[in-house]
């Protein structure tokens, strides 16, 4: 048989990155939905929808006007509390002289009947008005104690009453990008009902992705050593480098990945929230991997092999390989890494493979001559 054309290529011992890809899901660090706090009309709306917000940043006003009217109504009572207060410690002071009075008249009218001067209805007229001076003291210092009592519980519906004034305006809790308008101004609304708007925090922000549960530990031990890098394009054309910061306590066993997640700085805002992005990491770089264009692998009943080129002889023969995984190094074609099967130097055919067979002598073609046409060498044309 004629010597057939082929090209070939040279397995090389190289450094090669074990990356593993995944596809990811933006998402926020933290949202937050907006409610309010108090019931009532809003005034008005003071952002744009889909604007950033600052944290502190007004949102809503709510009308105010029946909150402060109540107000009005509690500082009136707690006036009056003062005044009532006031008046029952004036009657104390004045029930406290009164007592010394009919108390000293009782002494005196209990001496003059034990002489049998004062009558025995005289003496019981005298010590009757003392007692209802003491028990007039009594009722005094209680009448006291109630204002006291009131005015304290007026002052806590005060306190409480302004503490709802406050909510009548709405602040955003976190710096981040709000969502739609649910209310405009002069919509009603209930306290703690449906969310005004959502706020979701742009920055930083989490990429979240899966790997199979099978690499978790290598993911783990690489982790320790320093914070794995993660690579995120989501444009197909931009990359954003973030760093791994969580690891799931569990794996999915529905689909047999572990959850992860990293967190990237999204200055530009480039990664949206629900958004999916290609993701890359690397766990670390194996040395001197043996690989060969992935075109040079064939695949046959009995798994991978190779077309693998005798130097002295011209002649091919299959060599089954281990393939562990593909490369594609930066601005570079495809690569497979070999397991076992080829050492570097090994001389593998990369084109005319479906005309060779076991002991077939070949043509190693130029670089520059396309297959199937004549070659320096005598090879004949071919279509």
């Amino acid at each position: 048989m004629p010597a057939a054309p082929v090209r070939t290529v040279s397995a090389v011992a190289e450094d090669v990155p074990l990356d593993v890809t995944a596809v990811g899901t933006v998402e926020a660090i933290t949202s937050v939905d907006v409610k309010s706090r108090v019931a009532g009309q809003i005034l008005r709306v003071d952002f744009q929808e889909g604007q950033n917000v600052e944290k502190g940043q007004l949102l809503f006003e709510i009308d105010p006007e029946p909150l402060e009217r109540q107000i009005a109504e509690i500082q009136a009572d707690i006036a009056k509390d003062v005044a009532l207060e006031q008046q029952a410690r004036a009657n104390v002071t004045k029930d406290e002289a009164n007592i010394q009075q009919t108390s000293a008249s009782a002494r005196r009218a209990l001496e003059l009947s034990r002489e049998g001067i004062f009558s025995k209805e005289q003496t019981e007229q005298v010590v009757s008005t003392n007692e209802q001076a003491q028990a007039a003291l009594t009722a005094d210092k209680a009448a006291v104690e109630s204002a006291v009592a009131s005015n304290k519980a007026d002052h806590a519906r005060l306190a409480q009453t302004q503490l709802q004034l406050s909510y009548t305006k709405i602040t955003a809790p976190i710096s981040g990008r709000a969502g739609a308008v649910a209310v405009k101004a002069g919509n009603l609304i209930k306290d703690n009902d449906a969310a005004l708007v959502t706020i979701l925090q742009m920055s930083p922000i989490y990429v979240s992705f899966g790997l199979p549960e099978q690499l978790l530990e290598d993911v783990r031990k690489f982790n320790q050593e320093h914070p794995l890098l993660v690579r995120a394009t989501p444009d197909g054309e931009n990359t954003l480098t973030g760093r791994l910061k969580f690891i799931d306590n569990t794996v999915d066993a529905s689909t047999g990945t572990i959850k992860l997640k990293a967190e990237f700085a999204n200055s530009e805002r480039m990664l949206w929230p629900g958004q999916f992005v290609n993701v890359e990491t690397q766990l670390e770089v194996e040395h001197d991997r043996v690989t060969v264009p992935v075109q040079t692998i064939q695949t046959g009943p009995q798994g991978k092999y190779v077309w693998l080129m005798n130097k002295g002889t011209q002649t091919v023969e299959i060599r089954p390989v281990q393939v562990l995984r593909n490369f594609t190094p930066d601005k570079g074609r495809e690569l497979a890494v070999i397991g076992k099967g080829l050492s570097a130097g090994d001389m593998v055919i990369s084109e005319g493979q479906m005309r060779l067979a076991p002991g077939m002598k070949v043509e190693v073609l130029k670089p520059q001559t396309q297959l199937g046409e004549s070659s320096s060498a005598g090879v004949d044309k071919r279509s």
